[in-house]
C-alpha cells in the first residue's frame, strides 16, 4: 500500500497569509492608537472651543460646541493680564535652566570620568534630592531663601530651582558621559590638560545630546512649577503660573480668559518641544545600552 506523499503549501500563499495578518494587525494597532489619541486630545479641544468663546456662550450645556465665532479677544485680554509674568517665566527659565544645566554637565564629568574615594555615595545622595517633595521644605527653604535676602526676588527662585534641578541633571550627564570612550580622557590626560581643560575641549563639545535632554526637561519642570512660584516670589516678580491662578480665582469667572492664558503659557514649552524634540529621546537613551 503505497502512501501519497503531501504537497507542500507554496510559498506564496503562506506569505499571503502573513501579510493578511500583520495588515491586520497593524490596522488594529492603529485604530487603537487613534482612539488614544483623541481621547487625550479632548481637553486640548476642550481648551481651545472655550478660549474662543464669549463668557455668555460658556455653560454647561454648550461645553462641547463650536464657537459661533473666534473671539479673539480673549487672548489679547489675557496677554493684558499674563503678559509680564511671561518675561519673568521666561527669565526664571532660561537662567535656571542654563545653570543647573552647567552644574549637572560638571557633576556628571566628574563622576563618570574621575574617580574618587566615595563617588558612588555622593552620587546617591545626589540622588535622593529627587525624591524629596517640594512641600517637606518649603518652610526651611522659605527661611532660608529670606536670611539670603532673595525673598520675593526673582533671583530667590532661580536658586531654589537651580538646587532642586541638580539631582537630574547630574543623573542624565553622569549616564550620558557613561557612553563616552575613557580613552579620550586618557589620551587628553596624557597630553597634559588638566580637568578643565579636558571638560572644556574634549568633553563638552560632544555634550549637545545631553544638553538638549536637560534644557527641555529643566525648562519644563521650571516653567510648569507653581508651589514656589506662590511662596518665594511677590507681585512684579511672580511667573505665569501663578498669573494664571488668579485669572481663575473670584466668585464668577469668565473662563475664556484662563483658558486663552493657559495657551499663551504653553506656547514657550511647545517650542521648545518642536525645536529640540527629535534630539530628546535620542539623548535621553544615551549611556544606557553598553556594547
Amino acid at each position: 500500500m503505497t502512501s501519497t506523499p503531501l504537497s507542500p503549501v507554496p510559498a506564496s500563499a503562506t506569505s499571503s497569509h502573513k501579510s493578511s495578518r500583520f495588515s491586520l494587525g497593524r490596522i488594529l494597532m492603529y485604530v487603537g492608537l487613534s482612539l488614544a489619541a483623541l481621547f487625550f486630545l479632548l481637553p486640548i479641544y476642550l481648551l481651545i472651543v472655550t478660549a474662543f468663546k464669549t463668557p455668555d456662550a460658556i455653560n454647561l450645556a454648550t461645553t462641547w460646541q463650536l464657537p459661533s465665532f473666534l473671539n479673539w479677544a480673549s487672548f489679547s485680554n489675557a496677554w493684558a493680564k499674563v503678559g509680564g509674568n511671561m518675561g519673568n517665566s521666561l527669565f526664571l527659565a532660561v537662567v535656571a535652566t542654563a545653570i543647573s544645566a552647567l552644574l549637572g554637565s560638571l557633576n556628571g564629568y566628574a563622576l563618570s570620568k574621575w574617580k574618587f574615594r566615595g563617588a558612588n555615595t555622593l552620587f546617591a545622595l545626589m540622588l535622593f534630592g529627587m525624591f524629596i517633595p517640594y512641600q517637606s521644605v518649603l518652610i526651611p527653604l522659605f527661611q532660608f531663601i529670606k536670611s539670603l535676602g532673595l525673598y520675593g526676588n526673582i533671583w530667590g527662585l532661580i536658586l531654589a530651582h537651580v538646587v532642586y534641578g541638580i539631582p537630574i541633571t547630574t543623573l542624565i550627564f553622569r549616564n550620558f558621559y557613561a557612553d563616552v570612550p575613557d580613552a579620550l580622557v586618557e589620551a587628553a590626560t596624557i597630553d597634559g590638560a588638566g580637568f578643565w581643560s579636558i571638560y572644556s575641549k574634549v568633553i563638552f563639545p560632544i555634550s549637545v545630546p545631553g544638553f538638549v535632554v536637560v534644557i527641555i526637561w529643566q525648562f519644563t519642570q521650571v516653567w510648569n512649577e507653581f508651589l514656589f512660584a506662590a511662596t518665594l516670589t511677590s507681585s512684579g516678580s511672580q511667573p505665569v503660573t501663578y498669573a494664571l491662578s488668579q485669572l481663575a480665582g473670584g466668585q464668577a469667572v469668565s473662563w475664556n480668559l484662563p483658558m486663552a492664558g493657559a495657551i499663551l503659557a504653553a506656547i514657550p514649552t511647545l517650542l521648545v518641544y518642536i525645536v529640540l524634540g527629535r534630539y530628546f529621546v535620542r539623548g535621553l537613551l544615551a549611556g544606557s545600552v553598553k556594547g
